[in-house]
C-alpha cells in the first residue's frame, strides 16, 4: 500500500512539473550536454647551474624552502615544474566540461603526474540567479589576485613568479569552498567578490592539528572553513588599450606543519592575512599583435607561535615555543609582446621587498631578486614552443650563503580537443 501511494504521488508531482514549468525548463537534449574533453601536456628540457643535490635545500630565509626540484615531505614526494635537469614530464591535465542543465554548469581538471593523480578543479557554477550573481562550488583556484585564477599552461612563463610561490606555493590559493561575485550593472567593468575555503594552503593557510592528539599536540586544529577572501576588480578600455585592475584580500588560520621533516623539523601555528594589488595594461596593435604589462603586489602578516627542534621519537614529543609576527612583501612586474599569433617574447623581473621577522636571532634578508627572458613559437592555439632564461639571486644555502642559480628551459605544451577560452 506504501509503494502504492509514493508511486502515485511520484507521478502526480511529475505530471505536475510538466504542467507548471516553462518549456524551456522541462527537457533538454542530452545530445548538447556531452561533455567537452581536452587533454594538455606539458613537457620541458632543463639546463641548471649549481650543485643538483644541493639546489632542493636552499630557501628564502625566513619565507620559504624546497622551491626549485623535488623533496620529500611525509612519505611523499614533491615536484616543482621543471624540477630536474634534463627531461621533464611535468603534467597532463584532463578537462572536461559542459552545461549539465539550464541551470548549471560543471567542469573537471584532474592533473596527472609521474608521482600521481589529483583533482586540481572540480566545479559546479550557475548564473541565473540574476542581478549579476554567479555562484560556484567544489574545488576550484580562487580568483584572488590575477595569476592565481589561471593554469600553468596559460601563463606567460614556464614558472610562477617568485612572491607567489614564496608565500603560497606553485599551486596558489586552490580550495574547496563557495564563491559568490557580483558584476556592477555599470557602463565600465566593476566585479566583486567573496569566498570561503576550507583552507589548507600549503605555505601560509591550514587548519589541521599539529602533532599527534594521543601523544602529543604541538597546537590545536582549526574551526573549518577557515580562510575568508574578498577582491573587487574593475577594466575600462581606452581605444585599443584595456587597463584591469584589482584589490583582493585573504585572512585565516595557520597551521604549517613540517614536523616530520628530515632536517629542521619546526611547524607554525596562528593567523595569517594577505593583500593583493595588481594591474594588467593590454594595448591591440591588431588581431593577433599587442603589448601587455602585468603586475602584482602581494603583501603577508602571519601572527602567531613558532615551534622549532621539534622530536617526534620520544613520547611526549619535545619542541621550543616562541612567539613569532612575520611581515614580508614582494611583487613581480612582466613586459609580454607579441610580434603576431605565432610569435611571444617577455621579460619579467621578480623581488622580495619586506621581511620583517620579529625573532631577532632569524636571518631574514632582503635582497632576493629574480629575472627571467623568454620567447615562445606557436603552431597554432594547440602547440606552444618555449625558450626561457632565468638568473636566480633569491635563494640561500644551509649556511646563510647567498647563491645565483642560471636557468635555462625548453617547454613544450601541447593540447588536444576542446577547450575553453582562457579569462583576459
Amino acid at each position: 500500500m506504501k509503494k502504492l501511494l509514493l508511486s502515485t504521488a511520484l507521478c502526480a508531482t511529475l505530471v505536475y512539473a510538466a504542467d507548471v514549468l516553462p518549456v524551456e525548463k522541462r527537457s533538454f537534449e542530452q545530445s548538447k550536454y556531452i561533455p567537452d574533453i581536452s587533454l594538455i601536456v606539458d613537457a620541458s628540457y632543463v639546463s641548471r647551474s649549481g650543485d643538483q643535490d644541493a639546489i632542493p635545500h636552499y630557501e628564502l630565509p625566513s619565507i620559504a624552502h624546497a622551491l626549485l626540484g623535488s623533496h620529500s615531505h611525509d612519505g611523499t614526494t614533491h615536484s616543482t615544474y621543471n624540477a630536474n635537469d634534463g627531461f621533464n614530464l611535468n603534467y597532463g591535465e584532463l578537462v572536461l566540461s559542459s552545461s549539465v542543465d539550464p541551470l548549471f554548469n560543471m567542469e573537471g581538471v584532474f592533473h596527472l603526474s609521474e608521482h600521481g593523480f589529483e583533482i586540481e578543479e572540480a566545479f559546479f557554477t550557475s548564473n541565473v540567479l540574476g542581478n549579476g550573481l554567479r555562484l560556484k562550488g567544489g574545488k576550484f583556484n580562487s580568483n584572488f589576485g590575477y595569476l592565481n585564477e589561471q593554469h600553468h599552461h596559460a601563463w606567460d612563463f614556464a614558472d610562477m613568479p617568485l612572491v607567489y610561490e614564496a608565500f603560497l606555493g606553485m599551486h596558489g590559493i586552490n580550495e574547496k569552498g563557495a564563491q559568490l561575485q557580483w558584476v556592477a550593472p555599470t557602463k565600465t567593468y566593476l566585479m566583486a567578490g567573496i569566498e570561503v575555503m576550507q583552507g589548507e594552503n600549503e605555505q601560509m593557510f591550514g587548519n589541521e592539528t599539529i602533532g599527534d592528539p594521543e601523544v602529543t599536540t604541538i597546537a590545536k586544529r582549526a574551526d573549518a572553513p577557515s580562510l575568508f577572501i574578498g577582491y573587487v576588480k574593475t577594466s575600462v578600455d581606452i581605444d585599443k588599450t584595456t587597463v584591469l585592475g584589482g584589490l583582493s584580500f585573504a585572512k585565516g588560520a595557520s597551521r604549517i606543519d613540517h614536523s616530520s621533516d628530515d632536517e629542521n623539523p619546526h611547524a607554525f601555528s596562528g593567523d595569517s592575512t594577505l593583500y593583493g594589488a595588481d594591474l594588467v595594461v593590454k594595448h591591440f596593435f591588431d588581431s593577433y599583435s599587442f603589448l601587455s604589462l602585468q603586475s602584482e603586489y602581494l603583501s603577508r602578516k602571519m601572527d602567531g607561535e613558532q615551534f622549532s627542534s621539534i622530536d617526534l621519537t620520544v613520547i611526549p614529543y619535545t619542541y621550543n615555543t616562541i612567539a613569532m609576527t612575520k611581515e614580508q612583501s614582494g611583487f613581480y612586474s612582466q613586459l609580454v609582446y607579441a610580434y603576431d599569433k605565432n610569435w611571444r617574447t617577455g621579460v619579467r623581473y621578480d623581488a622580495i621587498t619586506q621581511n620583517d621577522v620579529s625573532v631577532a636571532s632569524a636571518f631574514a634578508p632582503t635582497d632576493m631578486h629574480k629575472y627571467t627572458l623568454m620567447a615562445e613559437y606557436y603552431t597554432s592555439e594547440f602547440a606552444r614552443f618555449r625558450l626561457q632564461y632565468d638568473r636566480n639571486e633569491a635563494l640561500y644555502n644551509e649556511d646563510a650563503q647567498k647563491q645565483s642559480i642560471d636557468t635555462l628551459i625548453f617547454q613544450v605544451n601541447i593540447s588536444i580537443g576542446a577547450h575553453a577560452a582562457h579569462s583576459f
